[in-house]
């Protein structure tokens, strides 16, 4: 029987080295395997598809869209230590064992440009059309700093020629680009645009607007940031989706000081509903997603050995508090290390979990979250040129239809992947509405709840 080669061990030997290991006889079993066959992943775990996409860290995050009849996924390309293009790839997934790159967009004269460039992408549906917004984050220096993303119009797909650019957003007043991005479709029948900028708030465009034409009028709105009015406040991440026991469209914001949620029904005028501030380890907020009725908030700040935490906002709910500075429970996949984005399909939380790979774990006792799955997507050893923790898996999405799960790995690729017993997801299924980040584009938010 081959030697067990767990993601711990087999990060070891990559590290140490095969030679070297060989020569202790450590390592005669686990290399008679070939890598794929590694024991890497929980027994819960089946990898459907897996598709390599160049050099150590030039993929970042990812989306996929939820149509069964569009199965394609969207994949940033950064250049963060020197090597690849930047810009996005658009991934024909119809067969998921086999997935395949159909478009890759890039900015024009990459060599010229400073930065990382492509980070966060999402797409939408408008009047018909489909379209993607990729985040670009270009430095002073070079081109097109003051772009903060842009748009490509992706209907004809599978085609590539039927790709076409539709624009780009720019913001001259803060340099730097978009970060991170997230398109809603608000109760008021818009769909907008959310980003960060560099700047004490977060930015709102009428996609509606641009794609249309009206590019100096897309930006509709800016979130705040609550700060003491000392140094730099801005945001790192957020969501927004709609909150079913008091009629609202809610947005949840990572940034200065940890988390905010702000009621956004009429974007031009938030109003402050709840924060998660004086937390103890959370200077600085980072990713933070809420259940579908919510309550609970899984949130990450983004340092070494930092947990994700889960904030129970009953007291807000009930009106007895607006702030929570206390979690009622964490979860990391090793404390060594870093988890990082994560999905919310309730009970379940989907996790790019870094060096650590795909992670799952279940809140169905929010104060006892318990892992469910695991597949490392990242064998090499930890980065000695950057940060030691950030490789591995960044971006992770889940298709609402049928379960399948993507993560994107900023050196192995795409990975497609489904977790045992989990076959699709609705907020029915668990007696919620039925809320996720998957976005109804003709109906908007999907108040209806069980029973009614």
């Amino acid at each position: 029987m081959p030697a067990l080669v767990t993601p711990a061990v087999a990060r070891t030997l990559a590290t140490v080295g095969f030679a070297a290991l060989m020569a202790t006889g450590l390592a005669t079993h686990a290399y008679a395997q070939s890598w794929s066959s590694l024991q890497r992943g929980s027994e819960s775990i089946e990898v459907v598809g897996h598709l390599p996409m160049g050099s150590r860290l030039t993929v970042t995050d990812m989306d996929i869209e939820q149509e069964l009849d569009r199965p394609y996924a969207f994949v940033s390309r950064a250049n963060i230590v020197g090597g690849g293009g930047r810009g996005v790839d658009i991934v024909d997934f119809s067969d998921p064992e086999n997935p395949q790159i159909l478009y890759e967009w890039r900015i024009e004269d990459d060599d010229l440009h400073l930065g990382p460039g492509a980070m966060d992408v999402k797409h939408f549906k408008w009047n018909e059309r489909y379209y993607v917004v990729q985040s670009l984050q270009f430095g002073q220096g070079g081109p097109d700093a003051d772009v903060g993303a842009v748009v490509l119009d992706v209907t004809g797909l599978p085609d590539p020629e039927a790709v076409r650019e539709v624009g780009r957003i720019r913001d001259a007043e803060h340099l730097g680009g978009f970060h991170n991005i997230f398109i809603y479709k608000h109760t008021d029948g818009r769909v907008l645009l959310f980003t960060t900028v560099s700047g004490p708030y977060a930015h709102v465009y009428d996609l509606g607007r641009f794609v249309g034409g009206d590019h100096e009028g897309a930006l509709v709105g800016r979130i705040p940031v609550p700060t003491d009015g000392s140094g730099f406040g801005g945001y790192h991440d957020m969501y927004v989706g709609y909150h079913p026991d008091t009629d609202q469209d809610r947005f949840y914001g990572g940034g200065t000081g940890g988390y905010y949620v702000y009621d956004v029904s009429d974007v031009e005028d938030p109003s402050l509903v709840a924060s998660m501030t004086g937390v103890q380890g959370v200077r600085f907020g980072h990713t933070v997603t809420p259940s579908p009725d919510g309550r609970y908030v899984v949130a990450e700040t983004e340092y070494r050995h930092a947990p994700l935490r889960i904030f129970d906002l009953q007291p807000v709910l009930d009106g007895e508090a607006q702030n929570v500075r206390n979690p009622i429970s964490g979860w990391t996949a090793d404390w060594q290390h870093l988890v990082h984005n994560h999905e919310v399909r309730w009970p379940y939380v989907f996790v790019s979990g870094y060096v650590d790979g795909l992670q799952i774990f279940s809140l169905a006792d929010p104060s006892n979250p318990v892992t469910v799955g695991y597949y490392d997507t990242y064998l090499g050893p930890l980065n000695d040129d950057f940060n030691p923790v950030f490789n591995g898996t960044f971006g992770v999405d889940v298709r609402n239809e049928d379960g399948l799960i993507f993560v994107s790995d900023s050196s192995s690729g795409l990975w497609i992947f489904r977790l045992e017993g989990f076959r699709g997801w609705s907020g029915e299924q668990w007696g919620y509405a039925d809320i996720s980040s998957v976005q109804n584009w003709d109906r908007g938010p999907v108040q209806r709840l069980i029973g009614e």
